[in-house]
């Protein structure tokens, strides 16, 4: 089978967004209060990832007992039962707790293939016409909108769809403003730049992530100021904030990032001819930008491996390692602050040595860690937490490489489209994860298991990226 590269034949080109595209290289220095407002979007949406989707609404309130019938839900009153035990696992609440988890992932599923089927077409649609700002804005305000109805998620079982339905409503909003938001980095960056500009995007949304998590302890260690919140009150309340943090710290990215201006080759059609047009340009695009062709694939393997490793942490934690609730918090907390640091460290890293090779590191990185997790897991907590932040290190960077990297090998006029295309690859492969966490853990018999799952398809991702003929990294020097 041949490498996915170009044809040997041709020269090989050297990674610089302008020379790909036929541009003069543009240097102009971006205004800086420009480029914090841009990264501040990132820093507004993280609560949605880390406080709705990862740490606690979704995986502390809304597949819980909450939501089971009340009978259903007393079977484990005196907080007995695990249900990672075999002799537990087949209890009515062990039982309805799999359901929660199973019905809600279906509802992501659908909530992906939404994503799969809008975010290229409108990302093309943003380019021609001029407006991936107010693609962004539109997606910011209903991603708002969304995390507010959030509070009406009552804890009682009828009220479990409406809260699946709105998390995943939330992150088709989250997938589409992000698709734009992303499109927009070269508009905010120089060559010289677009590494570091990436990074403090990715870095300030993870140390934003530490912020909203460490409210949440704070609310929780002050018993919220003597407020009943039995009934799911303080989730719903967690939401709502959630909802304001977007609000106010997307402001500066609505007054301060000026809309870019349409791109006069790319078509202007109706909605659906525009699916016409996206089955040429992926042509065109393997066809004249192979590299960024293979790379959507490999990158869209190797992202679910790095979502894997967020998705699944705090089950980990919890069933593996016996972390409380609030333990789970504080090691999201201290991944995300990690993560911050590093990615922030990385984007440098990136200007100066490339993207690939900070992709290949932070890949490399990954797998050990994991692998020395599940080696030493019967030394406790402790390899855990040292694993875990190994890890978190590495996560930031190679998402943030992978978005300047991307930005770099695709043509100006089509960023938008490609990103759409990277959201998009990204969704067709989320099942992998899953599947082989699912896959190990029943066929060995222990959670723990699962972290080789994630580890084989973090490794065919790296494999793939090496197989990518990927244009020579020339540091832009000042």
């Amino acid at each position: 089978m041949s490498s996915p590269a170009s044809p040997g034949s041709r020269p090989e080109p050297v990674l610089n967004s302008a020379a790909l595209q036929g541009e003069a290289l543009d240097d102009t220095p971006v205004p800086r209060k420009r480029v914090v407002s841009w990264a501040m979007w990132d820093w507004a949406t993280q609560p949605f990832n880390s406080v709705i989707l990862t740490f606690v609404f979704v995986s502390l309130y809304l597949i819980s007992d909450s939501f089971l019938p009340a009978d259903v839900a007393a079977e484990n009153a005196d907080d007995s039962l695990v249900c990672s035990r075999t002799a537990d696992a087949a209890t009515g609440y062990c039982q309805g707790l799999s359901d929660l988890a199973e019905w809600y992932g279906w509802v992501a599923f659908a909530a992906g293939i939404l994503v799969l089927l809008l975010a290229p077409v409108l990302g093309q649609r943003a380019d021609a016409r001029g407006n991936k700002k107010r693609w962004v804005l539109g997606g910011t305000i209903a991603l708002a909108l969304v995390q507010f109805a959030l509070f009406f998620v009552y804890a009682e079982p009828l009220f479990f769809w409406l809260g699946a339905i709105l998390v995943a409503l939330g992150s088709v909003a989250s997938e589409i403003a992000g698709v734009n938001y992303n499109a927009m980095l070269v508009e905010v960056s120089t060559p010289r730049t677009i590494g570091r500009v990436s990074g403090l995007g990715w870095g300030l949304g993870y140390i934003g992530g530490i912020l909203a998590l460490v409210l949440v302890v704070a609310l929780n260690a002050v018993s919220w100021f003597g407020l009943d919140v039995s009934d799911g009150l303080a989730y719903r309340l967690i939401a709502v904030g959630a909802a304001v943090w977007t609000i106010v710290f997307a402001l500066p990215f609505v007054f301060n990032v000026p809309e870019a201006p349409a791109s006069a080759d790319r078509p202007r059609v109706g909605f659906f001819r525009s699916y016409a047009v996206l089955v040429h340009d992926i042509v065109a695009l393997f066809r004249d930008h192979r590299p960024t062709f293979w790379f959507l694939i490999a990158s869209a393997v190797y992202r679910d491996g790095l979502a894997g490793v967020f998705a699944f942490g705090g089950v980990l934690a919890a069933v593996s390692f016996g972390f409380s609730a609030n333990e789970v918090i504080l090691f999201g907390i201290a991944l995300n602050l990690v993560a911050g640091i590093s990615t922030i460290v990385a984007g440098r890293l990136d200007d100066r040595f490339g993207a690939r090779a900070v992709i290949i590191t932070a890949l490399s990185i990954l797998i050990l860690s994991a692998l020395f997790v599940f080696v030493f897991r019967e030394q406790g907590k402790a390899v855990f937490w040292i694993g875990g932040i190994i890890l978190s290190a590495a996560v930031g960077p190679a998402q943030a490489s992978s978005r300047s990297l991307l930005a770099r090998v695709t043509p100006r006029n089509m960023q938008g489209e490609v990103f759409g295309l990277y959201a998009t690859t990204g969704r067709v492969m989320s099942f992998l994860s899953p599947l082989l966490w699912a896959v190990f853990i029943g066929v060995f018999g222990a959670t723990h298991f699962g972290i080789l799952g994630i580890v084989i398809v973090l490794a065919i991702g790296l494999v793939l990226l090496l197989f990518v003929k990927l244009p020579k990294h020339v540091r832009v020097k000042n």
